[in-house]
């Protein structure tokens, strides 16, 4: 959910240069195979390294910072957790003629959620709020603030007052917008008044993998900080929906504020995606045209 529209990207992060690295700054893993991962992420491009590593290199400056974070903090919370999450093994320096730190991790096994794959569905969304619930029982103490590390997730979502302002203004008859800007004012109106939670900031199902039909290991932690766990429960409009999404709000104990806050950062997401969108990615903009209509209507049935 990043807003680095534009931002400019580091330029050819190939296998060329994953192996170079490795051989220069790793060099017992310098036989090991490296193969790019598909899906590939848009923060970090990734590469299986053997059998049991994987490599992940920042795609540019704004993301730079999650790899001393994710180094410092994914031990620390992975003791504590349901399902497995990525586990560092080294840290990378810039080389090579790219420019920042860079991470090898443990290979964890699984596939990007999706609705096809899944055994069943509601299960899938009652393992998913346990995960995220330990995740936030976990002591902050320490914790990352939400910042420009992690695009503001766990903080307030006026944070993107002008974009969302911006957007649905721009979008004018294509959505309904007196709707848009009524859920983004209620998200508005509400403010978290409980401690500060552990959040992973990017709760996707490219996220969340998937092993044998069930939910096996949650993935990418680079968006984490501590503060509202609001932004975490987009997933309800992103992927779940009917019967699964009610599970999950019940399974997560939300209550109707968090709720609405929740909204608003789905909504801020969906809008921005359409704006920008340009026919280069025509499934990604249709898919958020159908969670803005998602949002609004649940919305509309929790008023």
């Amino acid at each position: 959910m990043e807003t680095d529209h534009g931002t400019v990207r580091e330029p050819d992060i190939t296998r060329s240069l994953v192996s170079r690295l490795i051989a220069t700054q790793f060099p017992e893993w310098s036989g090991l195979t490296v193969v790019p991962t598909e899906p590939d992420g848009w923060d970090n491009r990734t590469f299986r390294l053997g059998d049991d590593k994987l490599v992940r290199l920042p795609s540019a400056a704004a993301y730079a910072a999650q790899v001393e974070k994710e180094q410092r903090w994914l031990p620390a919370l992975a003791p504590m957790l349901p399902l497995p999450i990525p586990s560092p093994v080294a840290m990378g320096e810039p080389g090579e003629g790219y420019s920042w730190r860079w991470s090898v991790y443990r290979w964890l096994d699984g596939e990007p959620a999706t609705i096809e794959i899944i055994g069943d569905r509601e299960q899938f969304a009652r393992d998913l709020a346990t995960f995220l619930r330990a995740l936030q029982r976990i002591d902050t103490a320490g914790g990352p603030r939400p910042g420009a590390h992690n695009f503001y997730r766990g903080g307030p979502v006026a944070t993107y007052h002008c974009e969302t302002r911006r957007a649905i203004a721009l979008l004018g008859d294509d959505i309904d917008a007196d709707a848009a800007t009524a859920v983004w004012e209620a998200a508005l109106a509400s403010v978290w008044l409980g401690p500060d939670v552990w959040v992973h900031g990017d709760v996707s199902a490219a996220n969340l993998l998937v092993t044998d039909g069930e939910l096996s290991a949650v993935i990418d932690f680079g968006c984490s900080s501590v503060g509202d766990p609001a932004c975490d429960l987009t997933i309800a409009w992103t992927f779940l929906s009917g019967p699964s999404r009610e599970v999950f709000r019940e399974a997560m104990t939300v209550d109707d504020a968090t709720w609405a806050r929740a909204h608003g950062w789905a909504l801020w997401k969906a809008l921005i995606t359409v704006d920008w969108g340009d026919g280069a990615d025509a499934r990604k903009t249709a898919d958020a045209r159908r969670v803005i209509d998602e949002v609004l209507a649940d919305h509309h049935s929790v008023r």
